[in-house]
Order: structure tokens, then C-alpha cells, then sequence
């Protein structure tokens, strides 16, 4: 192609013109990013092919003393007493327990698809007491159920809790990241399989993890190249597929499938705004117009000042501290800055950060620019 477009401009150019214009042209294609491909498993998933929540109650024993306090947590009590039941001792009516070292917990697991008797899972174990720290703590045998109260897992063992903590005479105390919560390394063993069948009378559906009809679109073409005029799309998150209705057939086309590459469409502009931190992310595709913003600082004060009031000398009176608040409201004037429009994400970051505005404060400009319009995406605030 390079060799006919050069015998082209020279004819029409020049031999040095031609040789400018051809390398600039093959600096300007070795420059385009280009588009990357994405796997059908990073994108969407099969219907039917799903884990499930498991949850249980139980016990962390052995900590050093950071345990549930027995008098404001009885429920942690009738749990001793009900396993020390099942184990064959008997307390004697009326045992006051004055534990340290045992937490009441809950323990929460996903069962993985097609998991099988015998396979292990991770558990997060959870305390709902107050226990000042789970660290050294090994939990009992507990069971988990699922959403109909079968057993489906028994978890027990030493977990991990990735935090530190301590204490000192006069209630200095230092903790370092999160005592109440830990984790178990494959902490439960799968008792009893979930039966998951994939599609019925010969068809599999794919489901996008995104409603996009472009990459639904795409989606169906990818898979109809392998296998033609087996795809079809149902809605724009939804592809129904034809499979063999074999085992290993049907596991060996699935496989294929989810191996296909998909040139994901561009998602729609979005800036995602959380209320409550102040954080803003935008996409890529978030653009500006030309706007307007006057933006100004608010900043309250709030103070207050102790003052001693001194009886009279020779009289009864006692020497008195009184309190008084002081409020102080400073304003800075808002000037009206101009705003260009931009295309790209950077050119949007780089005009709202000419504001000097802080997040919480970008917040209320966001919403703002979307009411006037020249915000060109969602706003969406969660």
C-alpha cells in the first residue's frame, strides 16, 4: 500500500515532498492507539452459572481476653451452654459465666458453581457482640445455610485478622486497621452440592455484565463466526446461543465461547458523585462546553472562650467559670471564571481544577454544569 501511495505522490508532488508527506503519514498511523479486545468472560457471563451466599452463627474461642462482655451480650452465653450441652456437660442451674475469651460471630462464605462434597472455601467471620478483637481467635464448628436452611458447608478454624491494637494505664489506646473482622483460608468444607443445570432443550444464554446493544451486537457476530447462525440477541444484555446438548460437547463450545475476543462499544459519559466523601469519577468520555462558574468559599467558624468571675472581696462567694460561644461566618467573593469546553477527559479535570476547588465543593459545581447543560454526560450521585 506504502509502495503504490509513494509512486502516486511523486508523480504528483515530487521525489523529497512525497518522502515528507509519506513519513509523516506512517508517523501519524504508528501513533494511533490501537483498539484493545476484550474476552466474552470479561464482559458477560453464562445464565445459571452463579454463586451462592452462605451464612451461619458461631463461636471464636481462645482470645487473649478481648472477648464479649457475658453481661451485656447473653446470647453469647446461651451459645457456650448450648455446645457445652451438645458435648455431653451439663452446668448447673443458675452458673453465672463471667467469659473473656469467647465472641459471638457471624460467618459468611460464597459457594462457588459446581462446587463439588470435600472442596474448600474461604469464610469471613464477623463479631456481633462487642468483642474489642478477634486476633488469635479459632472458630468452633459452625454450619452454613443457605437461603433455604439447608447445610451446605461446616466451617471451622484459625483465622486471620490483619490488625493490631493496644493499650495503656490511663486509656491510651492505639489500633491499626480492623480487629472485629477476620478471614479463614479455605475455612469451610462444601457438604452438600448445588445441582446447576445450563440451559434447557439445547440453548445457553449469555448474559452481559452491562446493557449495551452495540456489544451485544458485536457479541452475537463474534460467536456466529464460529459457529454460523447459532447466535441471537434476545435485548440488549441478553444473546440466546444454540449449544450441543452433549456434556463435554457443550463444556468445549462454552469454552470456546468465552475465549472469543469483543471490541467493547464506548461506554456513555458518566461522572459518579458520592455525596458523602466528595468523590468524583468520570469516564473518558465526559466533555465540557463553554461555561460560566462563580465559585466561592464559605468558611464558619465556631469558638469558645472561658472567663472567671471573681466574688467580691469580703463576701461569701465562690470563684465561677462561665462559658460563652462565639460564631464568626467568612465569605470570600466568588469572581466568574470562563470555563472552555474540552473533549477529552483531561481537558474537563484540567478546567474544573483551574477553580481551586476542593471535592465537596466540586459536588455542587457538577450538578450545576448538568442543569445548565454544559455538562455533557450522567450525573449520577450515590
Amino acid at each position: 500500500m506504502f509502495k503504490a501511495l509513494g509512486k502516486m505522490m511523486k508523480s504528483l508532488c515530487g521525489g523529497k515532498a512525497a518522502s515528507k508527506i509519506l513519513s509523516s503519514v506512517h508517523c501519524l498511523l504508528s501513533s494511533v492507539t490501537p483498539v484493545q479486545a476484550e474476552r466474552i468472560k470479561d464482559i458477560a457471563s453464562i445464565a445459571g452459572v452463579r454463586d451462592n451466599p452462605l451464612v451461619g452463627y458461631g463461636l471464636v474461642v481462645g482470645l487473649d481476653g478481648s472477648g464479649d462482655q457475658t453481661t451485656q451480650t447473653p446470647f453469647t452465653v446461651q451459645s457456650i451452654v448450648n455446645m457445652l450441652g451438645n458435648l455431653g456437660v451439663t452446668l448447673p442451674p443458675g452458673t453465672n459465666l463471667q467469659l473473656k475469651n469467647v465472641a459471638a460471630v457471624m460467618v459468611t462464605a460464597n459457594l462457588p458453581a459446581y462446587a463439588r462434597p470435600g472442596q474448600a472455601m474461604d469464610v469471613t467471620v464477623s463479631s456481633i457482640g462487642n468483642a474489642k478483637s478477634l486476633r488469635g481467635g479459632t472458630l468452633v464448628m459452625t454450619p452454613l445455610k443457605g437461603i433455604d436452611g439447608q447445610i451446605y458447608a461446616i466451617a471451622q478454624g484459625n483465622m486471620i485478622v490483619g490488625g493490631a491494637g493496644a493499650q495503656a494505664g490511663g486509656g491510651a489506646a492505639q489500633t491499626i486497621n480492623h480487629l472485629s473482622a477476620g478471614r479463614i483460608p479455605g475455612g469451610a468444607t462444601v457438604e452438600r452440592a448445588v445441582p446447576a443445570t445450563v440451559g434447557e432443550g439445547g440453548t445457553i444464554t449469555v448474559e452481559l455484565r452491562d446493557t449495551d446493544f452495540s456489544t451485544t451486537r458485536r457479541v452475537v457476530d463474534a460467536i456466529n463466526r464460529i459457529a454460523p447462525g447459532a447466535a441471537q440477541a434476545l435485548d440488549g444484555r441478553s444473546v440466546l446461543v444454540q449449544a450441543p446438548t452433549e456434556p463435554s460437547a457443550r463444556v468445549a463450545f462454552l469454552g470456546r465461547i468465552e475465549s472469543l475476543d469483543v471490541t467493547a462499544a464506548q461506554a456513555a459519559a458518566r461522572v459518579i458523585v458520592n455525596s458523602r466523601t466528595g468523590s468524583v469519577v468520570m469516564n473518558q468520555n465526559v466533555s465540557l462546553q463553554n461555561c460560566a462558574v462563580a465559585h466561592g468559599n464559605l468558611t464558619v467558624t465556631v469558638d469558645s472562650r472561658t472567663t472567671v468571675s471573681q466574688p467580691a472581696p469580703a463576701s461569701l462567694g465562690n470563684t465561677a467559670q462561665t462559658r460563652s460561644g462565639m460564631v464568626n461566618i467568612d465569605q470570600e467573593g466568588g469572581a466568574l471564571m470562563e470555563i472552555r469546553g474540552g473533549a477529552k477527559l483531561s481537558d474537563v479535570v484540567r478546567a474544573l481544577n483551574a477553580l481551586g476547588a476542593k471535592p465537596l465543593d466540586l459536588v455542587s459545581i457538577l450538578q450545576a454544569m448538568k442543569a445548565s447543560g454544559a455538562l455533557r454526560a450522567e450525573l449520577e450521585v450515590i
